[in-house]
């Protein structure tokens, strides 16, 4: 038996939920489909203990429903999810939980998209047939290893920093964290707090500015050019970090904001992180070469050896797992392959949601662009 939907949303992540409170605001129905057993699963499973929102609360809010004034600037976890909780709430947003989407696919004899899910309760897939299909899965949903020479002979423990909650299990350990995003390194100055004798691996430039120079850079940027706004922070990350250069951390030739834009590649918002490497608490070693059972040998020549190895390395689209038809808005990676700000939508009625690089802000974006680009149609047709 078929559910039809005019909308089917898959994910139930900010997302998802957004687009749904968004279409509900036209009056559009939809259907959201969620392989977890509950909303926002990233953020309440899926993440370390001692994380908060590295941006401002007015970047971090959902449409329709801005963050009350007592609300802290920058928001903790347990806060950021009750603001979800009270979001779905508000919008009466119900998802359909314990669905895993197995396959997606236009029918072009039907101009719908079938889709299949399968009920892991009951065991048994249910089939929804959908004029427009939104993937809100997001750019956080599958955990990225990369492939290290000698990974399978380390005798430690790995994991990926989704599966990492505090550092408390590895009080007087030597734990190598691999890769220097913002997990990275808040992940190695949570070990430290715990007694762990943290490593991590820096393999090329990056920023690394305060909260509060995001937060005003951010700002700025609504009234100055890119150029100037990145000059102004740059000298503030000087002033306030120093020159880390000698200690393995190299700045890029172009700006934080421009190299945002460019890249989506974000600053690394220091959280103390830099402290602890000047007082050597937290090492900072090169790219690895190979692991070699207990041992790591890096490309200077040393090799030490690591009790656990972190990998902070992102990341990836899972869409194209069974999004069979991805090539009407994604490309190989499962990203939008239309530049930004057209990347949202694609053709056949399938638009992307949470896939710009723009954190929550790109959220809310993307789920009132895609909401009123449906409306439009249904409007024009009726």
């Amino acid at each position: 038996m078929e559910s039809k939907a005019v909308v089917l949303i898959v994910g139930a992540g900010p997302s998802g939920i957004a687009t749904a409170a968004c279409l509900t605001h036209h009056s559009i129905p939809y259907v959201l489909l969620e392989r977890e057993d509950c909303h926002n699963s990233l953020w309440k499973k899926g993440t370390y203990d001692r994380l908060g929102l590295h941006l401002a609360k007015e970047f971090c809010s959902l449409p329709y429903k801005p963050h009350p004034p007592n609300t802290p600037n920058f928001m903790s976890r347990e806060c950021f999810v009750r603001y979800i909780d009270e979001y779905v709430s508000l919008f009466d947003i119900n998802p359909r939980y314990h669905r895993s989407v197995e396959s997606a696919s236009y029918d072009n004899s039907e101009n719908k998209w079938r889709v299949e899910a399968k009920n892991t309760i009951e065991g048994k897939t249910e089939v929804y047939v959908a004029e427009f299909l939104v993937v809100a899965t997001g750019e956080n949903s599958e955990g990225y290893i990369p492939d290290v020479t000698g990974l399978d002979s380390f005798k430690g423990e790995i994991l990926h920093s989704k599966q990492y909650k505090s550092g408390l299990k590895y009080q007087d350990q030597d734990v190598l964290v691999v890769g220097c995003g913002n997990s990275g390194m808040e992940i190695a100055y949570d070990l430290s707090n715990f007694y762990s004798r943290p490593s991590i691996v820096v393999r090329g430039p990056f920023h690394v500015l305060t909260k509060e120079a995001v937060h005003r850079g951010m700002s700025l940027m609504k009234y100055l050019p890119v150029h100037i706004v990145d000059a102004l922070t740059v000298i503030h990350a000087t002033f306030f970090l120093g020159n880390l250069s000698k200690y393995g951390i190299h700045r890029p030739n172009i700006g934080p904001f421009f190299e945002k834009s460019l890249t989506g590649r974000s600053p690394v918002i220091d959280v103390g992180t830099i402290k602890k490497i000047k007082q050597g608490e937290i090492q900072v070693v090169p790219g690895i070469v190979r692991i070699n059972e207990n041992s790591v040998e890096f490309m200077d020549g040393t090799e030490r050896k690591f009790d656990a190895i972190v990998f902070a390395t992102g990341y990836k689209s899972s869409a194209n797992n069974w999004l069979k038809d991805y090539k009407y808005a994604l490309n190989e990676e499962g990203m939008p392959k239309n530049p930004f700000p057209a990347h949202f939508k694609g053709e056949k009625g399938l638009y992307c949601a949470g896939l710009s690089k723009r954190g929550l802000f790109g959220v809310a974006r993307d789920a009132e662009t895609i909401a009123d680009d449906i409306n439009k149609i249904l409007s024009a047709r009726n």
